[in-house]
């Protein structure tokens, strides 16, 4: 299974990317990530579209891959 960022790099678990645009949190009472967030240790799902991840008070955080790319 091969999984690309938004800008076609190919990522692998464990490493770190940065978000392309602002993406509201189901389910964190409002909770917004900011462009430019970086998130580090990304793990991969059985999606390719998929990221598993975690974030300062945010357990269980998935995010599409066309949303973010590779530190």
């Amino acid at each position: 299974m091969e999984v690309r960022d938004a800008v076609g790099n190919r990522l692998a678990d464990g490493d770190a990317v940065s978000l392309v645009k602002d993406l509201k949190v189901k389910g964190s009472g409002g909770q917004t990530l900011k462009r430019g967030t970086v998130i580090r240790a990304i793990r991969l799902t059985g999606d390719p579209q998929e990221i598993d991840c975690r974030h300062e008070g945010i357990k269980g955080l998935v995010l599409r891959a066309e949303f973010v790319r590779k530190v």
